[in-house]
């Protein structure tokens, strides 16, 4: 993966060659910043061109033996570490048991989340986790000489679900590692990371893409006319995963409108019947599409309580999603708005740590009951 395939970042691709022209390249560095800007893809073209053997100015060359192993993400001497689940035949998984599912996903999208990571291994109702085993490899790798490259190169999407054990291991490796060594991290909740890790890395903020390069990456993907393109680009916020979701209506997208104007319509007629059946439902699916919910339902309430300021420059809806809005709005004010996005944040922090889904959005549903009526 070269810079050039990766939507913007200018100014973080000139960083990242400067750091290796002036040899100050960080041996590890946090990438954060929103889902679906290109963090991981910029950290993989980062590692490219590093192990390059005829560096252009501004890119990797592309068509050496170290390049061409990177385009198929198969260097011997480039590591991936990434959530994985028990279960799938593996009691102990690391991340070596799903690298091929891994490459084939990052080679058809880069641009995904961990919803479509599950959904790529097939294990939609778990949370994956970075487990306490995966130190060991990680330490065994290192510590071996590199293969080809001057360099031996750790990326690590999503640190953040590293489990607290496997992060205790990895801290001096981090701190000290081997002679010519890279951690490239990549995260999209740097808050939920522990601190002595934190504390060890270079942060590296990854802002949203330019609306210029967005515009041009969607003119390039879709076939929309100007003022679709500029709607677009302003509705998805700099995430091209965001564009690409709007444009295709994805079915995640769907359930999730479509469970929020349920829960919504419920709650304020004050039907806990209904509320009981919609708790009993969504509780039966996984955890990661209930995550994926209550992040949709804080994001939804943000969206009326400013549409509902009349601040509609700063709204980023979709058709369905203002069609619904311009009606329910008037209920999302200063009085209840902190309070409505508190509890889908506990909610979400309780299905987190495995909660019973059920009772969680029963008693959810029952407080947006009192809430969203004077």
């Amino acid at each position: 993966m070269q810079f050039k395939d990766i939507i913007g970042h200018k100014s973080i691709k000139k960083r990242f060659i400067q750091s290796v022209k002036d040899n100050r390249v960080s041996h590890a560095q946090l990438l954060i910043g929103p889902t679906g800007i290109g963090k991981l893809p910029l950290a993989i073209a980062f590692a490219q061109y590093v192990s390059c053997l005829n560096k252009g100015e501004n890119d990797s060359c592309g068509i050496c033996a170290s390049c061409q192993k990177y385009q198929k993400l198969i260097h011997p001497d480039l590591h991936f570490v990434f959530p994985v689940v028990k279960g799938k035949g593996f009691t102990n998984p690391v991340s070596d048991n799903f690298i091929a599912s891994w490459r084939n996903q990052v080679l058809k999208d880069a641009y995904f989340d961990i919803g479509d990571w599950y959904r790529t291994i097939g294990v939609d109702n778990s949370q994956g986790m970075i487990y306490s085993h995966e130190s060991n490899e990680i330490i065994r790798k290192l510590n071996l000489k590199t293969y080809e490259s001057d360099y031996k190169i750790m990326i690590i999407w999503l640190p953040e679900k590293m489990h607290l054990s496997c992060a205790n291991k990895l801290l001096k490796m981090i701190e000290e590692p081997p002679v010519k060594t890279l951690f490239f991290m990549v995260s999209e909740e740097s808050e939920n990371i522990i601190q002595t890790i934190l504390s060890r890395v270079q942060l590296v903020k990854v802002p949203r893409i330019e609306k210029e390069a967005l515009s041009q990456a969607i003119r390039q993907n879709f076939n929309l006319s100007e003022s679709e393109i500029d709607n677009l680009v302003h509705l998805s916020e700099g995430s091209f995963r965001k564009a690409r979701i709007v444009v295709q209506n994805s079915e995640e997208n769907s359930f999730n409108f479509e469970n929020f104007v349920a829960i919504m319509r419920h709650c304020y007629a004050r039907k806990v019947s209904d509320i009981m059946d919609w708790a009993e439902e969504i509780a039966s699916i996984g955890r990661e599409r209930q995550k994926s919910f209550l992040n949709y339902g804080v994001r939804m309430i943000r969206e009326n309580f400013i549409l509902n300021l009349k601040q509609s420059n700063m709204v980023f809806l979709s058709g369905d999603e203002m069609n619904f809005s311009q009606r329910f709005s008037p209920y999302i004010n200063e009085g209840n708005v902190w309070f409505i996005s508190d509890e889908l944040s506990r909610a979400y922090t309780d299905i987190e740590r495995n909660a019973n889904a059920k009772i969680v959005f029963l008693d959810l549903g029952l407080k947006l009951v009192k809430l969203l009526r004077p």
